[in-house]
């Protein structure tokens, strides 16, 4: 079991840069962790987490609502989605409606537990660098 990622509270008197060193050495680990693997890459493209971030709020989204929300090429989006699939962070169902292709995304239960994940780290990165 991976350790989990702490925030240390620098001592008193410290400068705001010191803090922030020591903060930032705290979460260091979290992303360098064993548990996810390389989870953090993945999610550092804007429509790979755009994918899933919108995916986390809808039970489900088709190919074409999620090119629409993202504003992404069919290319560019379905190179994306792919990877996430591959990943297993999002599952997809393709069918037929009226003789139309219809693809279909929907987050998976580690795909939710890795963007909860991300999205912690993103806080605690905010929240170290602040002051």
């Amino acid at each position: 079991m991976a350790a989990k990622s702490r925030i240390a509270i620098p001592a008193r008197g410290k400068s705001a840069k010191a803090q922030a060193a020591v903060s930032l050495k705290a979460i260091s680990g979290f992303v360098s962790d064993v548990e996810d693997g390389d989870f953090h890459r993945l999610l550092n493209d804007r429509v790979r987490l755009g994918i899933l971030s919108s995916l986390a709020v809808s039970e489900a989204l088709s190919f074409s609502e999620l090119k629409r929300l993202l504003g992404a090429s069919d290319g560019n989006l379905s190179v994306h989605a792919r990877k996430l699939e591959d990943a297993g962070y999002v599952s997809c169902a393709k069918s037929f409606a009226d003789r139309v292709p219809r693809t279909e995304y929907a987050i998976t239960a580690n795909g939710r537990r890795v963007l909860k994940r991300y999205l912690k780290h993103m806080e605690a990165l905010i929240r170290a660098t602040s002051t």
